[in-house]
């Protein structure tokens, strides 16, 4: 039998305890991840996608036992974000945090990505936005009622803060046909994105605009909402729905769907890797403490689970499918 001296026990106790501390994941799992784990953004930093991902970043590496590095990819309405990430590797060392829809259908129907939405897999999207027409609260405008007149005697009476190609553009369009609007005399102002249209609301530097409404909750106190596309309530907002305007069969775009990718690819390639992924994905996302601090934030963080996650993904694709050419600005 070997001798062991004191040095030698304390060294092996300790290295016991560090595996006793290590994530359970990890422990469960095995070797996986073996190198810092980057987040790919395909926005640029302060929307919501980026501040999801970087709030989730210290539960999620401390789950993994590696760190999380965020890597922001913006441009071309998440193009470039999503072809960098499929140009990576399907190990696991490389992940998604994104707005699957509409961004994804919107780049495969009409920005000819050379990828397709069933290449991406969201592991969870806990983030379900929807349109919300708003506007500042020193603009005079109080109802959507004021909105659709004003809009119906001069199409171009208002400015409309809005990202282009986008489902909000849809919602607009379908929001001016069914109450009788211009559609070709709305006068646009185009931003690159959510948070950018927002301020502007916010500012009053447009007179209303149509952007995802959870992003507008840090905002609330200097905004008013006036119509949400939904058919039920939504984060409290004091605004009637699109089905309590235009009734059980309005038809609307839902709003970004946004949460936690990876390749699918990854599914056969390394289905030990993925279910790591997963299991700590949904280990921090039901955990009270991160719960609590990203409510704090206004971020999401209920737990859909990848089925009804990439369904949700799925529904949206169909729809925009069938509303082409409003995307394409015909």
């Amino acid at each position: 039998m070997t001798k062991m001296n004191r040095r030698s026990v304390l060294r092996m106790a300790g290295a016991a305890g560090a595996m006793m501390a290590a994530p359970a994941v990890l422990r469960a799992q095995g070797a996986y991840p073996t190198q810092p784990i980057n987040v790919v953004v395909p926005f640029d930093t302060g929307g919501y996608n980026d501040r999801l991902a970087r709030a989730y970043a210290p539960f999620l590496q401390e789950a993994l036992g590696q760190p999380l590095v965020i890597v922001n990819r913006g441009g071309a309405g998440a193009l470039l974000g999503h072809t960098y990430f499929m140009q990576q590797p399907d190990d696991g060392h490389t992940i998604l945090c994104t707005s699957s829809a509409p961004y994804l259908p919107l780049n495969t129907l009409i920005q000819g990505a050379e990828f397709e939405v069933s290449d991406f897999h969201m592991i969870n999207t806990p983030s379900r936005d929807y349109t919300m027409m708003t506007t500042a609260k020193d603009t005079g405008i109080t109802s959507v009622e004021q909105v659709v007149e004003k809009l119906k005697a001069d199409a171009g009476s208002l400015s409309i803060g809005i990202q282009p190609a986008s489902g909000d553009l849809v919602n607009m369009m379908l929001f001016a046909d069914a109450n009788g609007i211009d559609r070709d005399g709305l006068r646009f102002v185009t931003y690159s994105g959510g948070g950018p249209a927002r301020n502007a609301t916010a500012g009053a530097v447009v007179d209303i605009g149509m952007v995802g409404g959870q992003g507008f909750l840090p905002l609330s106190e200097q905004v008013t909402p006036l119509l949400v596309f939904d058919s039920e309530p939504r984060d409290g907002w004091d605004a009637p729905t699109i089905t309590d305007i235009a009734g059980p069969e309005a038809e609307f775009v839902a709003g970004s769907q946004r949460g936690w990718g990876v390749h699918s690819s990854m599914l056969e390639s390394h289905p030990d890797r993925y279910q790591t992924l997963l299991e700590a994905i949904e280990t921090v996302s039901k955990d009270p403490a991160v719960i609590e601090n990203l409510q704090a934030q206004d971020l999401a963080t209920e737990w859909f689970g990848p089925e009804s996650s990439n369904a949700a993904t799925e529904r949206t694709a169909k729809v925009m499918a069938q509303h082409v050419d409003l995307l394409q600005g015909s």
